[in-house]
Order: C-alpha cells, then structure tokens, then sequence
C-alpha cells in the first residue's frame, strides 16, 4: 500500500509518499520557486557567444540560461528577442534556472513534443510489436510529435491517442497565451509538483491520499477522474496541525539531517557533502553476529546497499556519489551489490547512472539533478560559526514549534506554555519577537521563552502554578 501525504502552507508545498512503513520519497517546493516542467514566456537580455549562453529574463529575480545550439533551432536568437521556454533544471545558489527553447507537455502515458515532430518511445520499451502498433494507429498532427511514455505500453492505443488529444489542445492553449502575454512570466505550471508526483509514481489503485488544501483536493480528484483511479483514495485533512505533524512524519524528515544512518545488522552509513560530490562511507559498527568475517562484511555491504538507494532518492542527492564499501573480494558478493543499487533506481524518474566497483572497491553513481535536496529546504549557515556549521531553518523550526502547540489544544485550553529553544536563535527572536509569536500561532498564550546549547527545541504546557512562578521572568 502507497501513502501519499500532501501538506501545503503559504510558503512550502511538501509531499511525502510512504511504502512499506519507510518514508520513500520527499518533494519540496516554496512558494515562487520555479520547478522542472514549468514554461514562461521570456526576453533575451543577454547572449554570450564565449560560453554559447543566452541569459533570459522569466519575471523571476534571477535570469534563466539557455544553451545556443543550432540542433534547437536558437542560433539566432537577439538581444531584445521574446522566446518561449521551459525549466530544465531549477536555479541553484546564485545560479538562475536553466531554460530550453523545445517544448514538451507531460500527460501519464505520452509526452508531446513540440520540437521533434515524430513518434517516440521511452528506452525502457522494447516490445517492436508494440511500437509497430502505435504507429499504425495514433494520428499525430504536422507541427508536433509524441514521446510514448514507459506507461504507455499498458494501455490501449485509443487512451494514448485522448490523452496526447487533450495534450494538443493545451499545447495550443500555451502558444496563444504567450503571443497574447505582454511581459515575461509563467505560462503553464505542467499541473504543478503535485500532479506531476501523481503522474509519475501512481500505477494502480492501491493507494492512499492525504491533502489539507481545498484547492489541491479538486484538483487531485479532477486528475484521478481522468484516469479512472477511485477518487475514495482521497482524504481531505482538516485539522489544525500540518498533516506531517498529525501522522508524526515531521521527526523522520528532521532525521534526515544526521550523517550517520543505522542499519539493521549493527552497521552504518556516513554520508558527506564535499564541493565537488557526495561522499558514503560503510561501516560494520557493532555487526558482529556472523561467524565468518566474509559474512559481515557482505551482510553489512548488502543492507547498506538498500538503505543507500533508499537515501539518496529520499535526500534528492545528485551529481557525483562515491560509495565506499567494505573491502570484498567475491565477485559474486559485488555482482549482488550491484543489482541492488542498480534496481533500486529503476523507476527513478532521474537518471541514474551506476558504475561497477573499483580496483579500491568504490562505486560511482551519476544521479540528475532534478530540484533541490532536502537539506536546502531543512538547514541554513549558522552565523554562530561564521557560517562553518548549519542549523535547521528558523522558519522550518518555528513551524514544528507552532504544531506542538497545536497538539497542545487537543488536551485542553492550555494558556502557559513553556518553550525551550536552541541558543543560535535567540538573535532572530529578539530582532522580532510580535513576528515569532505569530509564526508559532501564540500570540493570544503565554509564552516563557529559555534558551540551551543545542539547537533542537522543547514545548511544553505550564499547568502548575509553581511551574509558572519558576519560569515568570522569562515570559515575553
């Protein structure tokens, strides 16, 4: 059973899907971010043909880039020129988004293409009867051409044709919006993270939705009807505390900040962050319940195995990723490594490359880059250590602070409340404290306000009187 769970805020959107009891996959995105998919119209405001790079206003505050290549048909592109692109990679850092001129709608089973005009098939299909099907039977238009999606070869060819049908009339209904649109800004959203997770990890009804926003609701229902999924599997949530609190997701989201990750045999991973790549150390820890030393090491190589594929895809981490396994000499033993780590991104809808093993036994992973990982949503620079250190977000940490007093209210009317938080931020408290007491949903409580070393956080209801008298001289 697949448990999606929705939460939306005015500035993050965060989407977690659950299987098996584990947390599987994290999908952030904050209000005004742009995200892959997504199409504007934009203006050219610069081009630098040493790097072959034009710099694109979108109406973001960064200028997208786009590649010049004469394979896209973007070679003559002007200064001044108003062009239509889309999100191929979000902006980074100082780095603004990465742009390209061809366009594409995304629908279940197909993709159109507004770029190649032909028909198209994900390179996980190799049925040629299939292929051979499809194209004696889809009626594609001249200015078009369709991707068939790995989906698509368990469908009928009459539900591919509506659905690139209805692709069709939205790919028009963006041209005529960007001719008609007077300065540079979003055009079509692709249905937004939410559809787009939808799409891509629903494959039967064996599932479940939980979602706070109306809005979203319709919307979730709307694309189910489409694609006949019971609408049952809906649940609107309607309580006070954000879905991540209620059904106690939150503190497994705050775990993925550790380094070091525990396995089931005893042993762990380490995982770092250099400048260059992603760095996962092995270790065999306290696994010592196998008789021979080839064993533990494959028990503990094997699990790690696992829970690696399982954190990189729940960390979003791409780029370069360096594995460094415990010494093997079996090439069984490494054959089996590698078919864990090569399954367990199969249906990743980022590519993902696996390398085989070293002469050092190291393994090297290239993963895409699609949006951002998820400490960029969860952790800052700590200006406690001049920025050498992190700290989870003031507005991430006021926000579990706000739930926990939200759980306070199912107890009872609680009024004193004693809040005990990390010293790193006593500075953003006392810049503003009307502001944290609003964030924190508090500003009718009384709140005492302490402060420790560490930077976690504590909430706790005052329903003593001596408890108060203790904690008076702290009340802000």
């Amino acid at each position: 059973m697949q448990y999606i769970y929705i939460d939306r805020s005015s500035e993050l959107l965060r989407i977690v899907i659950k299987k098996d009891d584990l947390l599987r996959e994290l999908f952030f995105k904050e209000a005004g971010e742009v995200y892959p998919g997504e199409i504007y119209k934009g203006v050219v405001k610069n081009i630098v043909p040493a790097i072959k790079c034009a710099f694109v206003d979108i109406g973001k505050d960064k200028n997208a880039y786009m590649y010049i290549d004469g394979r896209f048909k973007n070679n003559r592109l002007k200064k001044g020129d108003e062009v239509l692109v889309q999100i191929s990679k979000d902006d980074i850092d100082r780095k603004g988004a990465k742009v390209v001129s061809s366009i594409t709608v995304s629908g279940k089973y197909c993709v159109l293409d507004g770029f190649n005009k032909s028909i198209q098939f994900s390179r996980k299909i190799h049925d040629c009867d299939f292929k051979e099907l499809i194209c004696s039977k889809l009626k594609i238009p001249e200015d078009t051409g369709i991707m068939i999606r790995t989906s698509g070869q368990n469908v009928s060819p009459e539900i591919i044709q509506s659905e690139f049908n209805r692709l069709y009339q939205t790919y028009e209904e963006i041209l005529k919006k960007s001719r008609y649109s007077s300065k540079p800004g979003l055009v079509f959203d692709d249905g937004g993270i939410i559809e787009k997770t939808l799409r891509d990890k629903l494959d039967e009804d064996n599932f479940k939705i939980y979602v706070n926003q109306s809005d979203d609701y319709d919307k979730i229902i709307k694309m189910l009807s489409l694609y006949d999924y019971n609408k049952d599997n809906v649940e609107f949530y309607r309580g006070s505390r954000n879905i991540f609190s209620y059904y106690d997701i939150e503190k497994e989201i705050l775990k993925l900040r550790n380094k070091r990750v525990y396995l089931k045999c005893g042993g762990y991973i380490v995982i770092d962050r250099t400048e260059a790549m992603y760095v996962i150390d092995v270790n065999s820890g306290k696994n010592i319940k196998n008789k021979s030393m080839k064993n533990t090491v494959f028990t503990t190589n094997y699990e790690a195995s696992e829970e690696i594929v399982r954190q990189i895809r729940l960390r979003n981490l791409s780029g370069i990723i360096l594995i460094d396994f415990i010494d093997m000499d079996s090439i069984q033993n490494k054959n089996s490594i590698m078919d864990v780590l090569k399954k367990g991104f199969l249906d990743d809808k980022n590519k993902t490359v696996v390398y085989p093993f070293t002469e050092l036994n190291l393994i090297q992973i290239a993963r895409r880059r699609s949006g951002k990982s998820i400490d960029y949503y969860i952790d800052e620079d700590c200006s406690c250590c001049q920025g050498r250190g992190s700290r989870i977000k003031f507005s991430y940490i006021s926000m579990n602070i706000k739930n926990e007093i939200e759980k306070m209210k199912t107890d009872g009317n609680i009024e004193h409340i004693h809040v005990e938080i990390g010293n790193a931020y006593r500075s953003d408290i006392e810049k503003d404290t009307y502001e944290f007491l609003k964030s924190i949903g508090a500003l009718k409580k009384n709140i005492y306000l302490t402060y420790k070393e560490s930077m976690c956080f504590h909430v706790e209801p005052l329903v003593f009187s001596n408890q108060i008298e203790k904690l008076k001289k702290y009340k802000i």
